[in-house]
Parts: C-alpha cells; structure tokens; sequence
C-alpha cells in the first residue's frame, strides 16, 4: 500500500510565499526585526532552492519606505498597496491560486494588522494560509501573540520556519536537501 501524504503538510506544489510589508521605516519599531528579517531571507532562499514562487508587498511605499535592503534584491518590484490586507495585490495571488498553489505562506509585518487582514482574506478565498511564527512580528507582544490566536482560531496554520523548509523539501534523498540543510544550521 502507497504512502499516504497529509493534505494538511505543506506540498512545494501548493505553495507560494509572501513576504508582507518588510519596510525601511516599519522595521525599526519591530521588536526582533533582525531575527525577523533573518527567517525572512531563510524562508526566500529555500523557496529559490525549491523552485516555490515568491512575492512582496510595501504598504504606501512614500510614506514606510522600500523593502529593508536585505531584500531588496530579492523582490526588486513588490507590489505597492494601501490596504492593509496583502490580498489586494492580485498580480501574483490570482495566478498562483489558478496554478493550484492555494497553500500561501505568510510572512512579515505587522502581525495583527497586515498579517491578519491578510491571513483572513485569504481564507475568505479558499486559499490556505500559513503563518512562518518566527518571521512575523508586531511592535507590540499583545498585539502579536492576540492575532496568532485569532489567525489560528480562524484556520490558519501556524507554523515555523524550519517545519515549512522541512515540508516543502519532503524526504532527505532529494538533491536540495544538503542546501535546506545549511540553512537550516544559519539561523
């Protein structure tokens, strides 16, 4: 009898990930930005390994800045916005939903503002969001740890960084494994 894989594990072929609101002047309000914006880039760089399509966003880029350089390269356009749910921005998100990639992995900031709007747009769409826990974050912990109860409450899942990396690569006998790995051992 053939192995059975849970429809609830993430599936590189169901997923996307969007990198939400990671701006010049939001970050520096950000408890743990850095370790934020350091799960951010891991979570990027095993989509790259993985062939697992990305995208950002920058809220009302005049007024919070670009995305931080660190990602800068990485997302050269997001898509700019002005509500707070990234769920607006259809460029890339009707397309990966038609594809099949209903499984979208949310990180960046602010949890219980962006990240949440987002999050519930999103299950209002029949998407299934992701949350990476330690790639978000909220300038303040209440405010954090009442949206990730809320996003969860809702349907979403949470999960970590390394449990996505993990999940997408699916067996240690694939060739990016030793890739994943070393990103794995960086954080």
């Amino acid at each position: 009898m053939p192995h059975v894989r849970s429809p609830l594990r993430l599936d590189e072929k169901r997923s996307a990930l969007m990198v939400v609101d990671v701006q010049q002047k939001l970050c520096p309000v950000i408890p743990e930005a850095r370790e934020i914006e350091s799960e951010i880039i891991r979570l990027t760089d095993a989509a790259t390994i993985l062939s697992i399509p990305t995208a950002a966003t920058v809220q009302y880029p005049r007024g919070l800045g670009n995305l931080v350089p660190a990602l800068q390269q990485a997302f050269p356009n997001p898509e700019e916005k002005v509500d707070f749910s990234a769920a607006v921005c259809r460029q890339n998100l009707e397309n990966w939903l038609q594809a099949g990639r209903d499984q979208i992995v949310i990180c960046g900031i602010e949890t219980h503002i962006c990240i949440l709007q987002t999050v519930l747009d999103l299950l209002a769409e029949g998407a299934r969001p992701f949350v990476a826990v330690q790639a978000v974050g909220s300038r303040n912990p209440q405010d954090h740890e009442l949206a990730l109860q809320r996003m969860r409450d809702s349907g979403a899942t949470l999960i970590s960084v390394e449990s996505i990396m993990f999940e997408w690569l699916h067996t240690a006998k694939r060739p990016e494994f030793k890739s994943i790995s070393q990103l794995v051992k960086s954080s």
